[in-house]
């Protein structure tokens, strides 16, 4: 960390520091190096290698409400990565298409902070999804305020008035994604925040804003028996699979979690 910061490892939405969005309750699947174009298209799409672990894996299905939501330095059709690659627009929508047709989610809410930012979801072809963008095309996405200890900006405009109006958000909350989407106009905003509704086909001003925030799942619940029992072909296997062991149970002993014995033999 830069010795600058009196903070480190840690991220605040404003300079009062009451709420660490990067908290020891986060957990963080990608980080550094691993954050890159090709794994976050991955992600989405579901190619990945067969041992990726069950964490990093967007474990979603045709019943799942999904929230992806985008900041960094953009411009026209694109948003960077690291500095390094930029995602383009076109590579996006099609991402998105190739969830729906693998049936990996229900409805998806595209939210993007940058400038530009409306450029990235003018592409999108694929139905269920809502989107909002801080910024129109040719309009820059401006920052809110400053931290004085080490001079710099904290937060985005429309981030700061999008987790504003979050933080007073109930899990049995009436709050609306139309209400939602308005959260920053012109006055404060500054630039232009930009909408997409003709992909949903929902009316966002009847959608419960705890669809997509809250984590507030929808349950089915069904009358039908289900019988879980082994099937005659479990138990073959099994009995197989004692026969190979010789009928002896295995013993598992516990590993030391740092082996610095081991360690300290070979220096």
């Amino acid at each position: 960390c830069n010795p600058r910061n009196p903070r480190p490892a840690t991220v605040f939405n404003n300079a009062n520091q009451h709420i660490d969005v990067y908290g020891d309750d986060v957990e963080v699947d990608y980080r550094g190096y691993e954050v890159t174009v090709e794994n976050f298209v991955r992600l989405l799409t579901g190619r990945l290698p067969a041992n990726t672990p069950r964490s990093k894996r967007l474990l979603t299905d045709e019943g799942s409400n999904i929230l992806v939501y985008m900041t960094g330095h953009g411009g026209d059709g694109f948003l960077k990565f690291q500095d390094s690659e930029e995602i383009t627009n076109v590579e996006l929508a099609d991402a998105f298409q190739q969830m729906w047709a693998k049936k990996r989610y229900n409805e998806i809410f595209f939210m993007i902070d940058t400038c530009q930012a409306a450029s990235m979801f003018q592409l999108f072809y694929s139905p269920g999804i809502l989107a909002v963008a801080s910024s129109l095309v040719g309009e820059d996405s401006l920052s809110h305020h400053v931290d004085p200890a080490i001079g710099v900006y904290i937060i985005d405009r429309y981030t700061y008035y999008a987790l504003e109006f979050l933080e007073r958000v109930e899990p049995d909350s009436k709050r609306t994604m139309g209400e939602f989407m308005e959260v920053c106009p012109k006055r404060v905003c500054i630039s232009t925040v930009g909408r997409r509704t003709d992909l949903f086909a929902r009316d966002p001003y009847t959608v419960p804003i705890t669809d997509f925030f809250g984590s507030v799942r929808k349950v089915d619940l069904s009358s039908t028996i289900v019988n879980v029992t082994k099937t005659d072909k479990v138990n073959n296997m099994s009995e197989k699979m004692s026969e190979k062991r010789g009928n002896k149970a295995e013993k598992f002993s516990q590993s030391d979690l740092f082996p610095i014995d081991t360690l300290l033999k070979g220096l």
